[in-house]
């Protein structure tokens, strides 16, 4: 049973049950005036630790939001780009999440702290005041009524009366305050139901509103969350395909090293040491320096680098070689040793020494003018699997009767493409099926040869050609849209360079998107999309003549290349471009990044020869020294990831930017620094005076007229740039050295223009 009421008649009587009724009622609201103190001492304690929550959150936040990947190679796929970012929209999302948490927070004082104190203090404790003031009252009445009591009857009347009235008025003013008393009891016990409930009630609201502004904020993240798991998916696969191949790469190497160690016809590296002769009595010395022989200019780069001194790189040294002579022992108690004799210090011989006998042959092979012998890098899987593949007729027959075979009875089959058959069985089917003298099987109808047995022939066929489908000769071009530009542009600069093609090629390669387009069709049943498809068929249809881990690590954009060639089958295939504003050599620009325009100013060589950015794909008889492709920054597939992506956005920046575009497949643009130089508006690169004699007289064309306008606008961060607005018009404009960068007259300031920001007039 709950507490009694209290009757007002009881006031009177003051009876010992109405006085245990009253305790009872005191007992409640001091238990209530307990929970009130230590709800409100857990409410500061819940109130401090979230706001510890929060602040540990936001530190996590702007940890996350502060920290950036870097990735290897000279661009980033959509995926990777979008992987890099997803840390800044998590902590974005924190933070946000954050800022409701705090408001949160504010309310709850404001809707529970603070009532639940104020009735604490305004109600509970003004009842205890009047429960003193009761208590004070009731002994001082009781104490009177029995001094009255206890009075002589002998007194005299008039005292008796005094004494009376002042009693009679002490009981009135007492059971006035019994009264007051008991009804503020009364309304204290029913006040409180609603007082201390009512501020619960808004603190729950509080909550929920936080939690469904978390489940809003859940709902707004849904569609990243799917995009990103997409892309987080894509990458991984990227990634177990480029690491086994990495892994196949270290295990050739590994096995014959030497074979590996010669990667350019060009220039020969490594490590040599160089004696250094001093004044008497300490005779002469051995460093250690790693030394670059560039062949046709026969000059040797060497810097000094000691691995114990933490590996702190010295200057660069840079001598003319007229001969090589191998030093035998008996001149020097030294094995591995050459003399060189200097040209430019006519008189001077160098000593150095190579690390072994083998070392040894050589250093003397590359220095004594003979071209050091070749080793082809890249795999024909046709001698390794001994079939002899041709991209001819029987080829092509092949082609169509396996894809004919696998859409009729495979094209659900999960995993189609990516399960492999039996290599016995693969070899087999394919070695008869390009077998001219044997009779062509029906693999539609035929019931030997199993669909996986039949794909994976298919691709065996067209790894086993002597060269790629896409050939060796445009596989940096393929690759450049795919690291730069919008999604329009670069499906243009593939559709550009498809047809640039031989006629067989182009042929067999639409034949198989349009199959693949038809997989990737009914990918609900076999599972394999676009992008799948792409992870299978990229390093079959297009690769790199040089096996590095620098061209693996180009994976990932072949994979892109073929995605576009799947997903735009019907227009890239169908008629050639009607024009091709920028030729494929020469993709969409990016203009050289502040962070990476600051490195190459600390990190830039003399103006001597850098082999290191030698690009030696086309170098033979007549061409030209070329340098790498050009670094292109981040791009957003082709693939259902990239249609959001921005055709008008200002032209993103990147680290080498080739000096001019060159309508040649085969050209490059010369590197900073480099012997050579562009002249005339072609961009191909030729060697300047220092190299061939026979350039010297060739005219140079006159740049002092050139003119360019500015199509974005750009803001200097240096002494050396030029600022400028859209529409912008510099004179006497030159190619500089800087690469990516042009100079030109703005308002009669000469400076450095990012290329990427201006076309010429």
């Amino acid at each position: 049973m709950g507490l009694h009421p209290l009757e007002f008649s009881e006031c009177y009587l003051d009876s010992p049950g109405f006085r245990e009724k009253i305790k009872a009622h005191e007992a409640e609201l001091d238990k209530t005036n307990r929970f009130i103190k230590e709800l409100y001492k857990d409410g500061k304690n819940l109130i401090n630790a979230t706001k510890q929550l929060g602040m540990a959150q936001r530190k996590f936040a702007q940890c996350l939001g502060e920290f950036q990947f870097e990735y290897i190679g000279d661009a980033k796929t959509d995926d990777e780009k979008c992987i890099d970012e997803s840390l800044q929209e998590f902590s974005s999302f924190l933070k946000n999440l954050e800022d409701q948490r705090e408001l949160m927070m504010r309310n709850i004082t404001e809707t529970l702290m603070k009532p639940l104190e104020k009735f604490r203090k305004d109600h509970l404790g003004v009842v205890r005041a009047e429960r003193k003031k009761y208590e004070k009252e009731t002994e001082k009445y009781y104490s009177s009524l029995e001094k009255l009591l206890n009075m002589s009857a002998k007194k005299k009347e008039p005292q008796l009366q005094e004494a009376d009235i002042q009693v009679e008025t002490m009981r009135q003013h007492f059971q006035e305050e019994s009264l007051d008393y008991v009804c503020k009891l009364q309304e204290i016990q029913e006040r409180k139901k609603f007082e201390c409930v009512e501020p619960m009630l808004a603190f729950f609201q509080t909550v929920f509103t936080f939690y469904h502004q978390g489940f809003e904020l859940a709902k707004d993240f849904d569609h990243y969350k799917r995009a990103l798991q997409i892309n987080i998916q894509n990458t991984r696969g990227r990634f177990e395909g480029a690491r086994s191949e990495v892994y196949e790469l270290m295990k050739r190497i590994r096995e014959t090293p030497q074979e590996y160690r010669q990667t350019s016809p060009i220039s020969c590296e490594g490590y040599l040491y160089v004696q250094e002769k001093r004044p008497p009595p300490f005779g002469s010395s051995w460093v250690k320096r790693y030394s670059t022989f560039v062949k046709e200019q026969k000059i040797l780069h060497m810097v000094t680098f000691d691995h114990r001194s933490g590996g702190k790189i010295g200057e660069t040294e840079s001598v003319t070689l007229k001969s090589c002579l191998r030093k035998t022992t008996d001149v020097l108690d030294r094995r591995f040793c050459l003399e060189l004799d200097i040209t430019d210090r006519p008189g001077t011989v160098l000593t150095v020494q190579a690390l072994s006998e083998d070392d040894h042959k050589f250093w003397m092979q590359a220095m004594g003018g003979k071209e050091a012998t070749g080793h082809f890098l890249g795999r024909t899987f046709s001698k390794e699997r001994g079939i002899d593949a041709q991209l001819d007729d029987v080829g092509l027959r092949f082609m169509k009767n396996s894809i004919s075979a696998i859409e009729t009875r495979g094209i659900n089959d999960q995993g189609l493409y990516r399960v492999v058959g039996v290599s016995s069985k693969v070899q087999k089917l394919l070695s008869l099926m390009i077998d001219e003298e044997s009779n062509e099987v029906d693999l539609s109808t035929s019931e030997d040869w199993d669909v996986k047995t039949v794909t994976s022939a298919l691709k065996l066929y067209l790894r086993s050609l002597p060269e790629p489908l896409m050939t060796y000769g445009l596989y940096k071009e393929f690759i450049s849209p795919a690291k730069g530009g919008s999604p329009e542009s670069r499906i243009q600069g593939v559709h550009c360079l498809v047809h640039k093609l031989p006629e067989r090629n182009r042929q067999v390669l639409g034949l198989l998107m349009k199959h693949l387009a038809n997989v990737a069709a009914h990918s609900k049943q076999n599972l394999m999309t676009v992008a799948n498809l792409g992870v299978v068929f990229g390093p079959t249809l297009m690769r790199p003549q040089e096996e590095t881990v620098a061209a693996i690590m180009d994976l990932k954009f072949q994979n892109i290349v073929v995605e576009i060639l799947i997903e735009h089958n019907e227009k890239i295939f169908a008629d050639a471009p009607e024009s091709c504003p920028l030729s494929p050599a020469g993709p969409v620009l990016s203009a050289p990044t502040r962070q990476s325009k600051k490195q190459s100013r600390q990190n830039r060589p003399l103006a001597v020869y850098n082999p290191q950015a030698l690009d030696i794909q086309n170098v033979g008889d007549g061409s030209s020294v070329a340098t790498d492709e050009t670094s292109m920054g981040s791009n957003e597939s082709v693939s259902s990831q990239s249609s959001s992506a921005s055709a008008s956005e200002l032209p993103e920046k990147s680290e080498h930017v080739p000096l001019s575009l060159s309508s040649g497949s085969n050209s490059r643009a010369p590197i900073a620094g480099s012997s050579w130089s562009t002249t005339g508006s072609s961009g191909e690169g030729q060697p300047d005076c220092t190299t061939a004699a026979s350039e010297k007289e060739k005219p140079e064309e006159s740049v002092t007229s050139r003119k360019a306008k500015a199509v974005y606008q750009c803001v200097a961060e240096h002494d050396s740039e030029l600022s400028f607005e859209v529409g912008a018009i510099f004179n006497a404009v030159t190619e500089s050295r800087e690469p990516g960068w042009l100079e030109g007259e703005l308002e009669g300031k000469r400076g450095l223009i990012p290329e990427n920001y201006v076309e010429m007039l």
